[in-house]
């Protein structure tokens, strides 16, 4: 089995050759088709987060993330055996030869939370291509069939993507289903935005306002059907969003989250609007606390999604045959190409690796 594994933080990828795995108990062992490239993968690459305010950055290695290890969350492969203990009724619709979905966000599978169908915010994560090894591979084991979701006939590679980045805006984009009928402003139009966009307009939303510093990206974005764009470094970005919106914003996901997008969010919202934040760029909030209670915003935090949104998300994607978001696809062996762009900036829609 071909791997590319992080063994040692900030380093390039190493490649690593070694015996294809037997499944195990409950595991099922795929042959990978497609792995995504994700900006979560950097941060596990570079190995931490910015904290900002002169904090002490988030360290992943502290945060239980051992080396080497096999990035890769967003996983489509097929399947090439069941684990001896796994019986018919686990397989639900999956058999031998068919292609599935893998979840990866895996918790302990016995507190409460995971227990209550929210793996995603299990205190003990077993996340798999962070803490786990991923898809960064020509195979890969999933812990169990329930974590498969059989793709009954969707493309493997831009399927990829809705492991993380699909899942990830869905997720957000329920959190504000009750602001639909105006325009939603998003923060950032790379894969995650034009994921948001195809997603909203599936889930019956008015649409959205794309927020992005890169012409391209803003472009991309309006090609897909955005409202409308807008440069958050232009001197009367906040009057820009309060006139194409035509009205009060009631509802901000960012999809960046550094200071400067988290501030304009939280400047664009009427009374009573809501801040979602998603995304992971790092930094602190610069925000006047007095001005929360005055405005009555609610800030939320959306990290990924559970399982059962990953199925719902597949079952939308097929009815309302939801458009893909671009995907670029390369051989396994430019996996660290394929970060190098994503850091740069280089990346429209998404990634993907496809052994």
């Amino acid at each position: 089995m071909k791997s590319f594994k992080v063994a040692d933080f900030k380093a390039p990828l190493r490649e690593f050759d070694q015996p294809t795995p037997e499944p195990q108990g409950t595991q099922v062992l795929i042959k990978v088709k497609a792995a995504g490239v994700c900006h979560s993968d950097l941060h596990i690459w570079e190995g931490g987060y910015d904290l900002g305010h002169g904090r002490k950055p988030l360290s992943l290695k502290d945060r239980g993330i051992n080396l080497p290890l096999t990035m890769g969350h967003e996983t489509v492969g097929e399947v090439i055996a069941f684990g001896p203990d796994v019986k018919p009724t686990d397989q639900g619709d999956l058999k031998l030869g068919d292609v599935g979905l893998v979840y990866p966000w895996i918790g302990c599978g016995k507190c409460a939370t995971c227990l209550a169908g929210d793996e995603n915010m299990c205190l003990t994560p077993r996340s798999l291509g962070v803490y786990c090894d991923g898809g960064y591979a020509d195979h890969m084991l999933v812990p169990h069939p329930r974590y498969l979701l059989n793709l009954k006939g969707l493309d493997p590679a831009t399927t990829a993507p809705y492991a993380c980045s699909g899942v990830t805006t869905y997720s957000a984009l329920k959190k504000v289903e009750q602001h639909f009928d105006t325009p939603i402003v998003m923060f950032g139009a790379g894969g995650l935005g034009l994921m948001a966009l195809s997603l909203l307009k599936a889930m019956g939303g008015k649409g959205a306002i794309m927020v992005d510093i890169d012409a391209r990206k803003r472009e991309a974005a309006e090609k897909a059907g955005a409202l409308a764009t807008v440069d958050p470094k232009a001197g009367d970005a906040l009057e820009q969003l309060g006139k194409k919106a035509g009205g009060p914003i009631r509802a901000v996901i960012d999809l960046v989250g550094n200071a400067a997008t988290t501030q304009l969010g939280f400047d664009c919202l009427t009374k009573g609007g809501k801040l979602v934040i998603v995304g992971l760029f790092g930094g602190g909030a610069t925000w006047a606390l007095p001005l929360i209670p005055i405005k009555a915003v609610t800030i939320q935090g959306s990290y990924v999604g559970n399982l059962r949104e990953t199925q719902e998300l597949l079952d939308l994607v097929r009815t309302k045959k939801v458009p893909p978001i671009p995907v670029t696809r390369l051989p396994l062996a430019k996996a660290n190409d394929a970060l190098l762009q994503l850091q740069q900036g280089a990346v429209v829609g998404r990634t993907v690796l496809t052994p």
